[in-house]
C-alpha cells in the first residue's frame, strides 16, 4: 500500500521543530490535555490580522485609516490582559500600528488573496496554510506573487527572518501552483517598527525549505507509528526543555517544563506604552 500523506500546516510543522513533546499533547493525545489561559499577545495579533483582512475587504471608497477604530472594535480579543488598563494600553497601541501601516498601502492595489489558504501535494505531504495575504507585482517575466506575513510582536526581524522562515518558503510554494505564476518573494511586515524584512527565493532554495518539511513529517509518522504500536510516547515524542518551556500552552502537564519559570499571560504586552516590541512573534 502507498504511504499515507502527512497532512500538515506550517504551524503542525513549527509545533514539532520547537518540541515534538508539545506536538504529541497538542495533536496526538486525546484528549487533549489541558491547555493554561489564554495568551495577550495571541489576542492582540489576532485583533490585528482580522482587521487589516476586513480592511481589504472593504469597497475602494472606504479603505481610509478612519474606518480602522470601527474595523478594531469589531474583531477585538479581549482574553489575557491583566486588567482593563492594560487592555486599552493594547488597544490604542494596535490601532496606531494600524493607521501608520494603512498608510503605506495603495487602497486601489488588490492582492490576489487576503487571509487566502493555499495547499499543494508532495510525494509525502499535503500541505495547506492560510497566508496573511498574496500580492501581486511585476516581475520580470510578468505578474508575479509575493507572500506578506504581518508580525506584531516586541522583537524586530530583518532579512534571515525572512530567508529561514519555512512557514513563508511553503506559502510561496503553494501559492505558485495555485495561481500559476512564480512566487519567489516573501516577506514580513513587522507592524510595531514599520519594517519590512523580505528574501527573494530560488526554485532551489524552496526544494530544500520543502525537503526539510517533509523530513520532519517523516519523523513525525514515524514517532506516531510508535506510539501506535504499544510504545513509550515520551520517548517517541522527547521534551525539548528551554526558553520557550515559559510560554507553552502546556507546561502545567510537562514534567519536563516543571523548573521553567511560568510567563504571566500578558507577560509578553507589558512593555506597551513604554517602548516597542515583545519577546515573542505572534502570526
Amino acid at each position: 500500500m502507498p504511504e499515507r500523506l502527512f497532512v500538515c500546516t506550517p504551524s503542525k510543522l513549527g509545533t514539532y521543530i520547537d518540541c515534538p513533546r508539545r506536538y504529541r499533547f497538542s495533536y496526538v493525545d486525546r484528549p487533549t490535555p489541558p491547555k493554561g489561559p489564554p495568551w495577550a499577545h495571541n489576542s492582540l495579533g489576532a485583533s490585528v490580522h482580522t482587521a487589516l483582512k476586513n480592511w481589504f475587504a472593504l469597497p475602494l471608497e472606504r479603505r481610509v485609516p478612519g474606518s480602522l477604530p470601527t474595523l478594531l472594535k469589531a474583531t477585538w480579543v479581549r482574553e489575557g490582559y491583566r486588567d482593563v488598563e492594560q487592555e486599552r494600553l493594547a488597544y490604542r497601541q494596535a490601532l496606531h500600528w494600524l493607521d501608520t501601516y494603512v498608510a503605506t498601502l495603495d487602497p486601489d492595489d488588490e492582492p490576489l488573496g487576503v487571509e487566502r489558504v493555499v495547499a499543494t501535494k508532495t510525494s509525502v505531504l499535503a500541505f495547506n496554510g492560510r497566508a496573511d495575504r498574496i500580492d501581486s507585482r511585476p516581475g520580470p517575466e510578468g505578474p508575479e506573487a509575493v507572500i506578506v506575513d504581518y508580525k506584531t510582536g516586541r522583537s524586530g526581524l530583518d532579512k534571515d527572518d525572512a530567508r529561514g522562515s519555512q512557514a513563508l518558503a511553503l506559502y510561496a510554494y503553494a501559492a505558485e501552483k495555485v495561481f500559476r505564476r512564480p512566487c519567489r518573494r516573501v516577506e514580513l511586515h513587522h507592524l510595531p517598527t514599520g519594517t519590512v524584512a523580505a528574501h527573494d527565493h530560488t526554485e532551489e532554495s524552496l526544494v530544500r525549505q520543502v525537503r526539510r518539511a517533509e523530513e520532519t513529517a517523516q519523523d513525525i509518522m514515524t514517532a506516531e507509528k510508535a506510539v501506535a504500536a504499544g510504545g513509550d510516547p515520551d520517548e517517541a515524542f522527547p521534551a525539548q526543555p528551554g526558553a520557550l518551556c515559559g510560554w507553552c500552552d502546556f507546561r502545567r502537564v510537562c514534567p519536563a517544563a516543571v523548573d521553567s519559570q511560568a510567563k504571566e499571560p500578558w507577560a509578553a504586552v507589558e512593555h506597551l506604552g513604554h517602548n516597542s516590541g515583545g519577546p515573542l512573534q505572534t502570526s
